[in-house]
């Protein structure tokens, strides 16, 4: 198949390369109360990898010593975390704007009754999964009776404000496909989802996400087993887009993981491609120089990011009108 560098080449896009660090993603691990059948980074309740106090330390450092503007706490489910609300508000005490990724139902877990609020007085922004409005189609890519539970959570993030005109708390949400499919146009999908939740749940909230499926981890492992893997990767690459490129996420975000390792982004992570090209690996190396301009560690995966519209952490990458989906020919 087709090599993401080549085509970069082909598009006078070649070497992929970061503009700086104004968002850093840090990755608390793998543990989580769900274990969807997306998940690239494979999470579980079983799993143990988790961020320690080390390596928070030297994000706080790093976030001390720079004007790295927000933190991007992803996971698995970092909440699970016993150093997440903490770190929260160290981050908020240094100005930093604070997101997390959330699954909404870790929301109802055991000692977690007080986070909603916690987000609303720190003025966390939310982005939270929430692949389908339907029960059926969000209960068979993250597991029964889920739907139910994030419809709960979500109708508690709005008693608090989150999603409520006025209130300046973010509360997005995230749809990807629930097979190998290109996401739809993300502001189409968008009203879909303002209608249907709130006619059939009284939900509002602030934008919608559109993400596509990575071919990695628990992901491609599905498409493995279905004898679909190459044909998904040749439609990703089929669909290439090199309108996306410019808009990629890993041109000005910087992802750190759980082992404080350094990578372009949270896909590289899960693959084990750390920041390379002459660019620190580990946090405690941490260069702002050395990685505002860093060339960026590509693979075949990256094709997922510009196909279409593109896809990133951030939802879509370029407008959503209709050429933006119809990639040139390759």
């Amino acid at each position: 198949m087709k090599n993401f560098d080549a085509s970069l080449r082909e598009s006078d896009l070649f070497p992929l390369r970061a503009t700086g660090v104004e968002t850093c993603q840090i990755n608390f691990g793998r543990l989580c109360n769900q274990a969807c059948t997306h998940c690239h980074v494979q999470a579980g309740p079983a799993r143990e990898e988790t961020i320690g106090r080390e390596t928070l330390d030297e994000c706080l450092g790093m976030l001390a010593r720079t004007d790295v503007a927000t933190v991007d706490i992803t996971g698995g489910a970092p909440e699970l975390n016993p150093h997440f609300r903490g770190f929260v508000d160290e981050c908020r005490a240094l100005g930093k704007h604070v997101m997390v990724r959330c699954n909404l139902t870790v929301l109802l877990e055991p000692g977690s009754e007080e986070l909603a609020q916690f987000y609303a007085d720190r003025r966390v922004e939310i982005v939270a999964s929430m692949p389908c409005y339907l029960e059926e189609n969000v209960d068979a890519q993250r597991g029964a009776g889920v739907h139910t539970k994030s419809i709960e959570v979500l109708r508690l993030l709005n008693s608090v404000g989150f999603g409520r005109v006025g209130t300046n708390l973010a509360l997005n949400l995230v749809y990807n496909p629930a097979g190998d499919a290109l996401p739809p146009l993300q502001s189409g999908l968008e009203t879909d989802y303002r209608r249907e939740l709130a006619d059939r749940y009284g939900i509002a909230f602030s934008n919608l996400l559109t993400i596509t499926n990575m071919p990695i981890g628990r992901f491609r492992d599905r498409l493995e087993e279905s004898g679909t893997y190459e044909p998904y990767v040749r439609k990703l690459i089929e669909a290439y887009n090199p309108a996306a490129v410019p808009g990629l996420m890993c041109h000005d975000t910087l992802s750190v993981g759980w082992d404080g390792g350094l990578y372009d982004c949270d896909f590289n992570l899960t693959l084990g491609m750390k920041c390379d090209h002459g660019a620190p690996e580990h946090i405690r190396d941490f260069d702002l120089e050395r990685l505002r301009n860093r060339r960026v560690v590509t693979g075949l995966h990256c094709y997922g990011c510009t196909a279409g519209a593109g896809s990133s952490c951030g939802g879509a990458v370029l407008d959503d009108a209709q050429d933006a989906m119809e990639a040139p020919a390759q």
